[in-house]
């Protein structure tokens, strides 16, 4: 029997993120921080979608603590933020502590068009 090793999703810097969305067909973006409540809340779910779509899409955290002009320049004012990107365009924006249905849903919605 084999085991898997869950993926988790890989914290990135500016940079690294603006090469996937060049790269990559589907992106997704954790706006997160250390001190934000929520934010540890919704971590498990972004590593589950890491693991449950990998090959399928990328998914990413970013501290916004550590990137503000990366945040600024998507206008995350609230986190946690989830942010889908599909050949480099913003195509989805999610905030709050929300279910992982809605994340996989909306993933599915996006690798489907």
């Amino acid at each position: 029997m084999e085991s898997t090793t869950p993926i988790t999703a890989q914290y990135v810097q500016e940079r690294e993120l603006e090469e996937l969305l060049a790269n990559e067909k589907l992106v997704v973006v954790d706006y997160t921080a250390t001190w934000c409540g929520p934010c540890r809340l919704i971590s498990p779910l972004i590593d589950h979608l890491a693991t449950e779509y990998d090959g399928r899409a990328t998914v990413v955290k970013i501290d916004i603590d550590q990137n503000k002009d990366n945040t600024k320049k998507y206008g995350i004012r609230s986190i946690p933020a989830v942010l889908m990107f599909k050949d480099g365009e913003l195509v989805e924006n999610l905030v709050g502590k929300l279910p992982y249905e809605t994340f996989s849903n909306a993933l599915e919605t996006h690798l489907r068009l």
